[in-house]
């Protein structure tokens, strides 16, 4: 009896210290990590360097550095040390992906359904993902606005995984998923492709009278301001710069229309996504100043998709597009380093161009270079350690830094990392593309748009 009440109070003891690991409530995020392989991205690759690590910023990278009283060291001798990953589009830790009710919804964002709790937000920091760009899905022309998060996993309030101060996005999108949601499933414009781009001419004329209406209020022209409009409100905001665009596309056709829109109404920073056809119009992407985010090697999964190549981000790259690579994807975003080293075999990029696509670019597309993306003194401390080269087959992440705090170690973490356990649920498996059964399915979640081995279908 006395031992099994020995064994009970262990237990009761033992508890909260492994709630509290969990959650790295008090973990430091002040660190040394030496003779390690650097990968800067920016400023070249440094041989058994150092990285200092104070308050959660990169304070020192160099040779023979000193660990100041009372900080931890990391010896990452024969390992490799890269920026901590940015996925320029996923869908995670979100429980609402599209609002598909009106081809225009600027008025809602996925900010609001943030979910701490999400699994993935562990297993993407096993592949060194550091920072998401959550986007809304593609079922509008015009969507809801994105969320750019930290994977700070162990916070258990939304507000703590936003990435403080990053640019706002909106989430557009071309072709087959808003003509099939709301044109063919409701009979709604856009039905068309030559309807999409109506309906993304009117919306901004109409901004622009609601901003005249503003302006006259202000000038005393008007006696009363014109209605309020969340929606015109944003939309006002793309007109000035201050939301980027972020647009599902795929046929070179359609871009090239939308870069036209866009120069016509003054809208100067966006990027578009999945860009299949990227390759066909990278001169005039370049010429825009536009971005491609892309896949590695995938098409085929619906018909728009069907003409691409695996050379797509060499030839963006080096016709001088700030390209990146990214997952849309809740599983394949921790194989994202194994994405850019497909690049770089198809296409014949150099070391730092194959981490860029995964780094410093969808950084820059997000407006957030000047915190994240590279290894340089005065960034956040999010950092990736692998045990090999990153680009290499066999490497396997050992540790991921988000502001200085380990918040992935493979040696000492449990083997159940999950914050929040229903007993009567499943454990949810990393390979899981939601509610339409495939690959790619995760855009036009809650549309009723599903896809089976014959193709997709209105629920």
């Amino acid at each position: 009896m006395t031992r099994l009440l020995l064994l009970l109070l262990f237990v009761l003891a033992a508890a909260p210290a492994q709630a509290q690991d969990l959650l790295r409530a008090n973990a430091p995020n002040d660190w040394l990590i030496t003779n390690a392989t650097v990968l800067t991205v920016t400023n070249g690759v440094q041989e058994s360097a150092d990285i200092l690590v104070q308050d959660g910023k990169i304070a020192a990278v160099g040779s023979n550095l000193s660990a100041p009283e009372g900080i931890a060291t990391y010896d990452a001798s024969g390992q490799y040390v890269m920026p901590g990953i940015v996925d320029a589009h996923s869908h995670i830790a979100i429980s609402s992906v599209n609002e598909a009710t009106a081809p225009v919804t600027a008025q809602v964002g996925v900010g609001d359904v943030l979910d701490p709790f999400d699994v993935a937000l562990y297993r993407a920091l096993a592949g060194g993902v550091t920072t998401s760009h959550v986007m809304h899905g593609s079922a509008n022309v015009i969507g809801g606005q994105n969320e750019t998060i930290k994977h700070r996993y162990g916070v258990i309030t939304p507000d703590a995984l936003r990435l403080e101060g990053a640019p706002r996005t909106i989430k557009f999108a071309l072709g087959e998923n808003p003509t099939r949601v709301h044109g063919e499933g409701n009979e709604v414009v856009p039905q068309t492709r030559m309807g999409v781009e109506q309906v993304i001419r009117t919306t901004f004329h109409k901004a622009q009278r609601y901003m005249a209406a503003q302006a006259a209020y202000r000038n005393g022209e008007r006696d009363a301001p014109p209605p309020h409009s969340e929606r015109m409100d944003v939309i006002a905001d793309i007109l000035r710069g201050e939301v980027l665009v972020q647009c599902h596309s795929y046929r070179a056709d359609e871009i090239y229309m939308l870069m036209e829109v866009f120069e016509d109404f003054g809208v100067t920073n966006y990027t578009f996504h999945h860009v299949n056809e990227g390759f066909k119009v990278a001169p005039e992407l370049a010429a825009h100043n536009a971005g491609a985010s892309i896949f590695s090697d995938w098409w085929a999964y619906k018909f728009e998709v069907y003409y691409s190549t695996a050379y797509n981000a060499a030839i963006l790259t080096k016709n001088g597009v700030t390209t990146s690579i990214n997952s849309d994807s809740p599983e394949l975003n921790r194989h994202l380093y194994h994405e850019a080293a497909k690049a770089q075999h198809y296409g014949g990029l150099s070391d730092t161009q194959a981490l860029s696509l995964i780094t410093i670019n969808p950084a820059r597309q997000l407006g957030i270079a000047d915190r994240v993306g590279s290894i340089e003194v005065g960034k956040d401390a999010d950092l990736a350690i692998f045990n090999r080269h990153p680009l290499s087959i066999y490497a396997i992440a050992q540790r991921t830094y988000v502001d200085g705090v380990v918040r992935f170690d493979r040696q000492n973490d449990p083997d159940d990392m999950r914050l929040r356990v229903n007993p009567e649920r499943p454990v949810e498996t990393a390979y899981d593309w939601s509610d339409t059964g495939k690959r790619h399915g995760s855009c036009m979640q809650g549309t009723g748009l599903h896809a089976t081995q014959r193709g997709l279908y209105l629920k």
